[in-house]
């Protein structure tokens, strides 16, 4: 039988499975105003940007398509473009943008509307008749193929390789056999691991784009005189028993389930189709989650050995841990307990069919524990510093 969930379908046709207005700064500067107005207005969510000024070309090009590329998300349906008024992320031209999109969008600057204040009042305005309109959309009933899955690991430890992974990865193979679409992402987690991802490429241009993608996140590194497995494992993956890179890209590489690669993406870019796909991103979680939402994903899995308390503005993120004890600890913010499998007690496919489950109902309106807290991080990708 056909799987469906409750969605807001777009005017370009993607779909939501949130109905936000969002109100979207272009710099740092437009941050405190943005907040402001999201506040007021119910129905509303906004995002942190520590960027969209005196960035080097490569930056300040990444930091506007993240930009436009959030607003382009299924979960938004509306856009109030906040600016200060005289940043490199010029706030009309990027909502100029997204009106490619076919949503409701509008922009204002502070130095135009005369200071905080008066640009607060006047994007409620905006923001609160665009939250009423959406408010009246009906949703629809639309197939989980349309869904594009995002998935993270962060404070991993021993069983999030053992355990809650490879059950994420039977949760993506469910999906991707359903019809939809899975981004894995962290690229420097996938060092002395890509081989594994890249046999199963649809072709050779796909492996081949894998195995180039990590071998220049290294040579990156090494060009800032950085060696990138100085940093990895973390402190706490190392604590929790993980004890070089290559033990940790191989865990992370069960996220993946075993469907075939599709093929690789920039960072904030579309899925050019359905099936799994690999997404350049660091292993830092909030900028990579915030890399996968500007593409498309409407859902986010996050696996934790450690615990996280992660949310994003958009899109809806579920934790998922293998550890009891960080289960037993952080049960404010942890959603799903597959600890069952370490204890012998379930399968990985059993936990695999429950996170399944969970991404369905989450699609249809249960809220995540992130969301319930507030967690709204948030956090573009850099490579240069800021001049």
């Amino acid at each position: 039988m056909k799987k469906t969930i409750k969605g807001y379908r777009r005017p370009d046709g993607s779909v939501g499975i949130r109905n936000y207005v969002l109100i979207l700064p272009t710099s740092v500067c437009a941050n405190k105003v943005a907040q402001d107005i999201s506040a007021q207005v119910h129905g509303s969510t906004w995002l942190n940007n520590d960027f969209g000024c005196c960035q080097i070309a490569g930056d300040a090009a990444l930091t506007e398509k993240t930009l436009i590329n959030v607003a382009r998300n299924g979960n938004v349906g509306a856009i109030l473009v906040v600016g200060l008024g005289c940043e490199g992320a010029e706030p009309t031209h990027i909502a100029q943008e997204i009106t490619k999109f076919g949503k409701p969008v509008s922009c204002i600057t502070i130095q135009n509307e005369g200071g905080t204040l008066q640009c607060q009042a006047r994007g409620i305005s905006i923001a609160r008749q665009y939250a009423q309109d959406l408010s009246q959309q009906d949703y629809e009933e639309i197939s989980v193929s349309e869904l594009i899955l995002g998935m993270e690991c962060g404070g991993s430890d021993t069983t999030s390789g053992l355990a809650s992974n490879p059950a994420c990865g039977v949760a993506s193979d469910l999906l991707v056999n359903d019809g939809g679409t899975s981004i894995l992402s962290e690229t420097t987690e996938f060092i002395g691991a890509e081989h594994v991802v890249a046999r199963r490429a649809i072709n050779s241009q796909a492996a081949d784009d894998l195995i180039k993608l990590v071998v220049g996140c290294e040579e990156r590194a090494k060009a800032l005189g950085a060696d990138i497995r100085g940093g990895q494992p973390t402190p706490g993956n190392i604590q929790g028993g993980i004890t070089t890179i290559e033990e940790k890209s191989l865990g992370c590489m069960h996220k993946a389930g075993h469907s075939p690669l599709q093929g690789v993406l920039q960072y904030a870019d579309f899925p050019g189709g359905r099936g799994l796909w690999v997404m350049d991103s660091p292993g830092q979680d909030i900028e990579s989650i915030s890399g996968m939402v500007a593409g498309g994903a409407q859902i986010i899995i996050f696996t934790t050995g450690r615990g996280t308390p992660t949310g994003n503005p958009i899109a809806p993120v579920i934790k998922i841990t293998a550890n009891e004890e960080t289960f037993t600890k952080m049960r404010d913010n942890i959603d799903i307990d597959v600890s069952s499998i370490m204890r012998g007690e379930s399968s990985i496919n059993e936990m695999g069919e429950v996170i399944y489950q969970e991404i369905i109902k989450v699609s249809n309106g249960k809220t995540t524990k992130a969301e319930d807290l507030g967690h709204k991080e948030f956090s573009i990708y850099k490579i240069a510093p800021t001049f």
